[in-house]
């Protein structure tokens, strides 16, 4: 069965599922696929069509989005749908993966006839239910001006940042931003914490001031309940860090605090503790002595 005017979207955690959830709500046909079946059943009752497997939604899709994990989530992905989609097919990934690894599948996907825009987002899983995330575009314009009507569903700014992979090296400059925060938010908290503070009161003034960030507007209630339900979990910000820094010595940059807070974070997922939010670098903070 063919029926090119539908948008394909594979992978629905808790960024992609959101996200789908917003093309849907705009109108078009949305067909869907995700490893976990079961993460596909709250679309399916909303009106998305699920696919049997890739392959079908390769048929099915002249636009297809991905959500996944790691760059070789996007590769496996990737194999079985080009097995089964027309040539031009676009394909727009919202992953965080491996800058060079962008590059390369870009390169491959070309020499097959297909299309690719590596398109990450950052606003967390707050702005893919809100649909006010952020996306970093790299590719060709042309291809970038086709999808953003369709990212527009679930994106407050939509930026083409450059080439292919510029995209990726865009949100690996985000998040290495997200871990300074991060890491200020905790040791201004435990901090307070130690001195004897009302740390509600702190997270407040210091978020109302110069000190402010997503982080503390974000993170610091998470705090507050010490909840560490993932958000955004450790498992996956190390995942990232491990990007940033290899893209990092392949441009000779120096990225001092984002190696120390992946090192602090690794202490909570050596506890075990990977899948809790990494506002969780908080317990870690009260830990540590002068």
């Amino acid at each position: 069965m063919s029926d090119q005017g539908s948008l394909g979207f594979v992978g629905l955690g808790v960024m992609g599922g959101p996200m789908a959830g917003h093309l849907l709500k705009s109108g078009r046909e949305v067909v869907v696929w995700n490893r976990t079946t079961s993460k596909s059943e709250p679309l399916k009752g909303r009106g998305c069509e699920v696919a049997a497997n890739l392959e079908e939604l390769g048929t099915r899709c002249s636009t297809i989005f991905l959500c996944v994990n790691r760059t070789e989530d996007v590769r496996d992905c990737l194999a079985a749908l080009t097995s089964a989609a027309a040539p031009n097919t676009l394909f727009v990934d919202h992953s965080t993966i491996a800058p060079q690894g962008a590059k390369q599948i870009a390169d491959e996907l070309a020499s097959k006839a297909f299309r690719f825009v590596d398109a990450p987002v950052t606003g967390g899983s707050l702005g893919a239910e809100r649909g006010q995330l952020t996306v970093f575009c790299g590719g060709h314009a042309s291809d970038i001006e086709e999808a953003r009507p369709s990212i527009a569903c679930y994106a407050k700014k939509i930026e083409r940042v450059g080439g292919h992979g510029a995209g990726q090296m865009a949100k690996m400059a985000n998040q290495i931003a997200v871990g300074g925060a991060l890491l200020a938010l905790c040791e201004a908290l435990s901090f307070a914490k130690k001195a004897g503070l009302d740390i509600a009161q702190v997270r407040e003034l210091v978020g109302g001031g110069a000190g402010g960030s997503w982080a503390f507007e974000n993170y610091g209630p998470k705090i507050l309940a010490q909840d560490w339900s993932p958000g955004f979990s450790v498992k996956n910000q190390r995942k990232d860090f491990g990007y940033c820094l290899a893209a990092a010595e392949s441009i000779d940059a120096a990225l001092p605090g984002t190696q120390l807070v992946d090192q602090l974070l690794s202490l909570l997922e050596d506890e075990g503790h990977g899948e809790w939010t990494t506002a969780a670098l908080y317990e870690i903070m009260l830990r540590m002595g002068a």
